[in-house]
């Protein structure tokens, strides 16, 4: 029982289920059903698909993860981020809305399934961490200025070319701003105004729902699709299709860069939100590489059933948690009233405007744009900053795709370069204490001229045993020839390999040489044990480890003492000796 809990997570969740459970996950599911329908729709849209491919990928994926993913409030579907990406990648390939064009998108949530399932076979949901939080800011808030810049075209009841690039379609919406639609750009902007409106009161209907509804009816009374406003027309009825998606080596290999980005991407965005939901409640444990497999799985089934790549969203997950959702059971209504949509409403969505659909797509992703992040690293953190810029703009110029790529380069450099250099401080005593901290930022501690103590605060190993060489040689020349002991704190030391051993046998050998006393204080068993079988503990000597700093000063000192007693000593033995000589002749 505990493996199929482990493996299936929903049926552990199910445990001591009761009514009050159910009603709870009733109202949630049907909730986010509702809010699904039109999101799904204007999503599909915005990756290049006719709307119901927005609907058929709102309920396979959903009823899979609900099953084996771990977190009991992720809402997965479709999602601005990754209907971008799928349009950035399919639309180099195949024309928009074409067959090849769909069969693609359906291939590419086969691709992303595969990758995210084996990424969470192989545990290996440790990678999506080489994102830094600012890089996924900077991608995030310039792939929503281009989300939401690239449905002017909608909004406006214009004609103008598809772009991934901000300028390019600026300049193109400018250049057709006399051949802009009254009507569609006013129900665009009503429809705009009444999402935020309904938001902000905090209404229990969803708001692209109600504008949904309320735009389906204007524009069937009014005739409005009749003075030239665009709208879905035809919505195909009934269940998605079951047909195992084809495919050739070249669509593979073509389509192999784009599905990698949206594995690591899709994941990134489901997991962050999914963590984020579980602070609250302590009942259960979201496992990473569980949630790879649920992903992984839910894209694998969905392709089986005209999906295009789904994951977790964060603003259905946040209504979901929002209206009560207690397990995955909630997804599952959602995609049952999407199924039964797909049997008897698909319509009534005849009259449905692009223009609206447009309004829903701008008005979640413009709220992905993150200032106030931006803002806080400013203050805070110029470096993280100037990653978080970089890749802004390479995103917004360069493209989505080149943006990522640039943002994932970004912070494997920063990865590399903190591990090559990482903070290394010199310590002196706090004045009445046995405390050793940062002389930089105590600058009333004490320091002895005859003593170095340096403290590494990182694994030690080939990228950074240099930056330590330089570092002590720096402190070294500041302290000049009355040196005669340095004290290293490895209690921050977590690890050490053989090149960092190999060097650090040098620099011991070379204090050495140099009439100066190498101590080690606080080194952890794992790295004493490296130490001992290198020879290392034997060079620098077993007396020479203490368990704290202070243990290293305090023996030095009592050693100094006894040096210089026995100097005394020497000194007036031959002083006497010389007086004896003296007499005698």
């Amino acid at each position: 029982m505990n493996f199929i809990k482990r493996h299936v997570p929903l049926v552990g969740a199910l445990e001591n289920y009761n009514a009050r459970l159910f009603k709870n996950d009733l109202a949630a599911g049907l909730t986010v059903g509702v809010m699904l329908i039109p999101q799904g729709m204007a999503y599909a849209m915005l990756a290049g698909l006719p709307p119901i491919y927005g609907l058929y990928a709102s309920t396979i994926p959903l009823i899979l993860y609900a099953l084996f993913g771990t977190s009991r409030q992720l809402a997965v579907g479709p999602v601005a981020m990754v209907a971008l990406l799928i349009a950035t990648g399919v639309s180099q390939l195949a024309a928009y809305q074409s067959e090849n064009y769909i069969a693609l998108a359906i291939l590419l949530a086969l691709m992303v399934g595969v990758m995210q399932f084996s990424l969470g076979l192989f545990r290996l949901g440790f990678l999506v961490n080489f994102l830094s939080h600012p890089v996924i800011s900077g991608f995030t808030s310039a792939a929503a200025l281009i989300i939401g810049l690239s449905q002017l075209k909608h909004l406006l009841g214009i004609d103008i070319p598809r772009s991934n690039f901000i300028h390019e379609i600026l300049i193109n919406a400018g250049t057709h701003l006399g051949d802009v639609h009254i009507a569609t750009f006013v129900l665009g902007a009503t429809a705009i105004a009444l999402i935020l409106t309904i938001k902000k009161l905090k209404w229990p209907v969803p708001g692209p729902l109600v504008v949904v509804v309320l735009s389906i009816l204007v524009v069937y009374f009014f005739g409005l699709d009749k003075g030239g406003m665009k709208i879905v027309k035809e919505v195909p009825e009934g269940l998605p299709p079951f047909h195992f998606p084809g495919f050739e080596m070249g669509d593979l290999k073509a389509l192999l860069p784009i599905a990698l980005t949206i594995a690591l991407v899709g994941f990134m965005e489901s997991i962050a939100v999914a963590k984020a939901i579980q602070a609250k409640h302590k009942n259960y444990q979201v496992d990473s590489n569980q949630e790879l497999i649920a992903l992984g799985v839910a894209n694998i089934g969905g392709a089986f059933f005209s999906s295009f790549p789904t994951t977790g969203g964060f603003s259905r997950t946040a209504v979901n948690d929002q209206a009560g959702a207690k397990t995955g059971l909630a997804s599952i209504i959602s995609a049952v009233l999407i199924l039964l949509t797909l049997i008897f409403l698909t319509p009534l969505f005849y009259y449905l405007p692009k223009a609206v659909l447009a309004s829903v797509i701008m008005v979640a992703v413009f709220g992905l744009i993150d200032i106030k992040e931006a803002k806080h690293l400013w203050k805070s953190d110029k470096r993280d900053f100037a990653m978080l810029a970089v890749t802004f703009i390479a995103t917004l110029t360069m493209g989505i795709e080149q943006g990522i790529i640039i943002g994932v380069a970004l912070s494997l450099v920063m990865v590399v370069y903190r591990a090559a250099y990482p903070h290394m401080a010199q310590l002196g005593r706090l004045p009445g204490t046995n405390y050793y901290r940062n002389v930089k930022r105590f600058p009333d501690a004490d320091q002895r001229e005859d003593m170095l103590i340096a403290r590494f605060d990182a694994q030690l190993f080939f990228a950074n045993i240099g930056y330590l060489r330089d570092k002590l040689q720096k402190m070294e020349l500041e302290k000049g020839d009355k040196l005669k002991v340095v004290v290293l704190n490895a209690a921050a030391i977590n690890g050490i390999d053989s090149s960092a051993l190999h060097q650090l046998h040098d620099v011991v050998v070379d204090y050495h040489n140099r009439g100066i006393e190498f101590y080690v204080a606080g080194v952890k068993g794992p790295v004493r044990d490296k130490m001992m079988q290198d020879g290392l503990v034997d060079l620098i000597g077993k007396s020479n480890f203490f368990m704290h700093v202070a243990d290293a000063v305090a023996h030095y000192e009592k050693n100094n003492e006894e040096k210089i007693r026995n100097e005394e000593n020497v000194d007036m033995s031959t002083q006497y000796n010389r007086l004896t000589t003296q007499e005698s002749k």
